[in-house]
């Protein structure tokens, strides 16, 4: 199995266009790389290509990733479908990138599935694409030779989603495990965690490799960075630092390679010469830049 990290920012991306913080100042300057907004791509067979979310930086990630690249017909792709964790507008907007490509699958939570139907008709308006859940009993098989399991990790519901009438019931936030039936390498994909669960246990157990939700370094972090008032808690992302952090809840699973995605903007874990990398790396976690490929 191979996993192409093709972007590993938050929403917003890095620098992000409105914030003239620290670190958005530095990577301006050419001081810390930028980053796109968090979207993977795995494959079992280097033929078939499953992304995992959408980001709104979609177009630039496929033209700067060689293995996506279309051929050998004018029309061909090796692109096959997406795997929706949430909702999230830095999520799902990339689809709108992908339209006119023809027999496409998506595989999403039901309420992700409700609250997207809009979008939806009008994405089979310019071609017809098979919309899945990605929770249906015993899980899927991707094409390429990959087995995917969805598993319930959080709650989050998009601030799009107006609070006045109904809001569609169940998991919003979903984890992905995707196993190599060829080489049995198992991938846990987690990009958004409201809270630790024994549901991340259990996936951690047996995984090969973690991608994990690293939004915020510090619960408080929004807050400092940007003098907003607005901290982690209200965004709905566990922060890594912390007794109840998911640095501390990784330490329990030393097996698997733990790498951290979705980074914020005001995340000191993008300069890798601050003592927050610093102390990641020492717990065995990592940072790694877009463009990164994992062979599992």
């Amino acid at each position: 199995m191979r996993v192409v990290l093709l972007g590993t920012a938050a929403g917003g991306g890095f620098p992000q266009w409105n914030c003239a913080c620290a670190l958005c100042t530095a990577a301006r300057d050419g001081k810390l790389p930028s980053r796109t907004q968090e979207c993977a791509a795995v494959t079992g067979n280097g033929r078939d290509w499953w992304l995992l979310n959408a980001s709104p930086d979609l177009r630039t990630q496929l033209t700067t990733t060689p293995p996506l690249w279309p051929g050998p017909g004018p029309r061909d792709t090796p692109l096959r479908g997406v795997l929706l964790t949430d909702a999230e507008a830095d999520h799902v907007t990339g689809l709108t990138e992908l339209r006119g490509a023809a027999g496409l699958k998506v595989y999403a939570a039901p309420p992700v599935r409700s609250v997207l139907a809009p979008a939806r008709a009008a994405l089979d308006r310019y071609a017809s694409w098979e919309w899945a859940d990605s929770l249906a009993d015993g899980g899927f098989v991707l094409a390429g030779g990959l087995v995917v399991t969805a598993h319930p990790v959080g709650t989050k519901i998009p601030k799009y989603v107006p609070a006045q009438g109904p809001v569609p019931a169940g998991p919003w936030v979903t984890a992905y495990r995707v196993e190599d039936l060829a080489s049995g390498g198992v991938l846990v994909y987690a990009p958004c965690v409201g809270a630790w669960s024994p549901v991340l246990d259990a996936l951690c157990a047996d995984a090969d490799c973690v991608l994990l939700d690293g939004t915020f370094f510090a619960a408080d972090e929004m807050g400092t960075a940007v003098r907003s008032g607005a901290g982690q808690a209200a965004m709905g992302h566990l922060p890594v630092s912390g007794p109840d952090g998911s640095l501390a809840a990784l330490a329990r699973h030393p097996g698997p390679r733990r790498i951290y995605t979705h980074l914020n903007n005001t995340n000191p874990l993008l300069d890798p010469a601050s003592p927050a990398r610093a102390h990641v790396t020492e717990h065995g976690a990592e940072v790694l830049p877009d463009g990164s490929e994992l062979v599992l």
